[in-house]
C-alpha cells in the first residue's frame, strides 16, 4: 500500500504501528460509522500516540481510504490468458472490497469529505490509486501483446469505469452483487477497448 506522505527523518516507521492503525481504523468505522470515529479511538486501540498517525496520515478520511479502499492493491496482477477473464477478476475484487461492511460504514462519510475538499481528492488520485492504475496498466500490456487490445487504451478511463460502477451498484445503489456482476462489467469493457 501506499501512503500519501513521505517518510519523515528521524525514527524510521514501524511496520507493526502502521498494520494496527489500519486495522483498528477498518474495525472501529465498522462499529462505528465514519462520522463517530476519531483518530484518538484509532490511536487508544492500536495503542499508538496521535502524532504517529498524523505523521502518516492528513486525516480521518484519507486512513479511512487507506484501510478500507486499498486491499486489493495489494494482490497479485490477474493473468487469465483472455483480458475480459483478467478484467473480471480484478472487478470482482472491487465488488468484494466495496462489499465489506466497513466500507459501507465509510462510504458516505468520505464521499461528503472528498467534495468538500478537493486536495483530499487530489491526494486519494495521486498516492493511492497508482497501484490500482499499474495493476491495470499490466493487464493492458499484456492483452495488447496477445492481440486483444490496440495501443493507447487509455487505462484512467477503463478503471474509473469499472470503479464507477461497482460503487454505484453497491454503495450508492445498495444493490446486493450478484454472481454475474463482475463477468458482465469486465464483458462490456473489454468490448469497447478489443482490437477490431
Amino acid at each position: 500500500m501506499v501512503t500519501a506522505k513521505t517518510t519523515p527523518r528521524g525514527r524510521p516507521r514501524d511496520a507493526r504501528a502502521h498494520a494496527a492503525i489500519l486495522t483498528t481504523a477498518a474495525e472501529l468505522v465498522t462499529e462505528t460509522g465514519y462520522a463517530a470515529m476519531s483518530l484518538g479511538a484509532v490511536a487508544a486501540r492500536a495503542r499508538v500516540g496521535k502524532d504517529t498517525i498524523y505523521r502518516r496520515w492528513s486525516g480521518k478520511a484519507e486512513l479511512v481510504y487507506e484501510a478500507v479502499f486499498t486491499t486489493t492493491d495489494t494482490a497479485p496482477v490477474p493473468d487469465t490468458g483472455t483480458l475480459e477473464g483478467d478484467l473480471t477478476v480484478l472487478v470482482q475484487q472491487l465488488i468484494d472490497e466495496f462489499s465489506a461492511p466497513a466500507a459501507a460504514a465509510a462510504l458516505p462519510g468520505l464521499l461528503a469529505d472528498f467534495a468538500a475538499a478537493p486536495e483530499l481528492r487530489a491526494t486519494i488520485r495521486s498516492a493511492f490509486l497508482a497501484p490500482a492504475k499499474q495493476r491495470l496498466a499490466d493487464v493492458f500490456d499484456r492483452a495488447r501483446a496477445r492481440g486483444e487490445t490496440v495501443p493507447g487504451v487509455e487505462s484512467d478511463l477503463v478503471l474509473d469505469s469499472l470503479v464507477g460502477t461497482v460503487l454505484f451498484r453497491l454503495g450508492i445503489l445498495g444493490e446486493p452483487a450478484s454472481p454475474r456482476l463482475a463477468r458482465s462489467v469486465a464483458g462490456i469493457a473489454a468490448k469497447g477497448i478489443e482490437a477490431r
